[in-house]
């Protein structure tokens, strides 16, 4: 069990209104259909975090995960089954958890309020409700998603940790995505880890020169004695969502080399250097890229169906 901690949450009230959500969405969407939905979600996860702080970045993995492969349509939660092969199990996915979490939520409204609220709604609030106890912007959620009707492994092409800047922000622009919502949502790595195995490239054979020698040496031997160690992406502050992430890669203190690239890349430095300089900016473009990132490609109205079971469609078939 992890240690819950006290954190002050900056709070932006009304930092996005109703006109600037996507069609179809709004802030309060549940307001009067379920009243409760939100407060529901964010006891679960108030809870949770108090067991387990790591879980804001788990569930900032599965928003992710979720949103850039069919659009925020809670596809990445259905299983597979003897007849199909679902997103869940695409090699992208495996270090994905937090899916009980999102059960436990799931059935915690649907008591209150039976096939009213969406999946894909309970992830983003839920993720929304994690960052804020993490130290990061409560930002308001707009919500009014639909869950999706599809789930195939072979729609994932997420992108891996070797991936060019130029390639990254091209991924990211393919979903209405610019270089500074970019780098604002890779701060996200502020609260999260990464395996030996994802980074041995810089630390094999000659030094790597954007990385500080120190921090080389020290991961030489952690991940000499465990290959599969896991490692805090920001070495300073690594369970507070905090602009610490953005510092620490001013001073080669990158874990993973696209980390460090957002420094030296012409595209996306200056980006890390104002959010470096300046944690309300990076709260605040953190919690307004957040939202952006939670409408691509997102089904509402009659679109989609709102799911009984997160982790099957209502006709029973995956």
């Amino acid at each position: 069990m992890k240690l819950f901690m006290m954190i002050p949450v900056i709070l932006f009230c009304c930092l996005f209104p109703l006109a600037l959500a996507a069609d179809g969405l709004q802030v309060g969407f549940y307001s009067t259909s379920c009243g409760k939905a939100e407060s529901i979600v964010e006891k679960v996860v108030q809870k949770r975090f108090s067991q387990d702080n790591s879980i804001t970045a788990a569930l900032l993995r599965m928003h992710f995960h979720d949103c850039f492969v069919r659009g925020c349509d809670a596809s990445l939660l259905i299983d597979p089954t003897n007849e199909t092969v679902s997103e869940k199990k695409d090699g992208a996915n495996a270090s994905v958890r937090g899916f009980d979490l999102i059960d436990e939520i799931k059935e915690a409204v649907e008591a209150v309020c039976p096939s009213t609220v969406s999946c894909a709604d309970i992830i983003a609030l839920a993720t929304r409700d994690a960052v804020a106890l993490s130290g990061g912007p409560n930002y308001n959620v707009p919500t009014g998603r639909r869950d999706g009707l599809v789930s195939n492994i072979a729609d994932v092409e997420l992108p891996g940790p070797t991936i060019s800047i130029p390639e990254l922000s091209k991924f990211f622009a393919a979903k209405g995505i610019e270089n500074e919502e970019m780098v604002a949502l890779l701060g996200a790595h502020s609260v999260g880890v990464s395996h030996c195995g994802f980074f041995a490239d810089r630390l094999g054979g000659k030094p790597d020169p954007t990385m500080d020698p120190a921090l080389a040496a020290k991961l030489i031997i952690l991940c000499k004695s465990n290959p599969d160690a896991a490692v805090f992406l920001d070495q300073n502050t690594s369970s507070l969502m905090d602009n610490e992430y953005y510092k620490q890669l001013l001073l080669k203190r990158g874990i993973m080399d696209i980390d460090q690239q957002l420094s030296l890349d012409i595209s996306t430095s200056p980006f890390v250097s104002a959010f470096a300089s300046d944690s309300e900016k990076f709260m605040q473009r953190f919690g307004m890229s957040m939202v952006k990132m939670g409408e691509v490609g997102v089904l509402v109205g009659k679109e989609g169906e709102i799911r009984k079971n997160c982790r099957v469609f209502n006709n029973g078939t995956a």
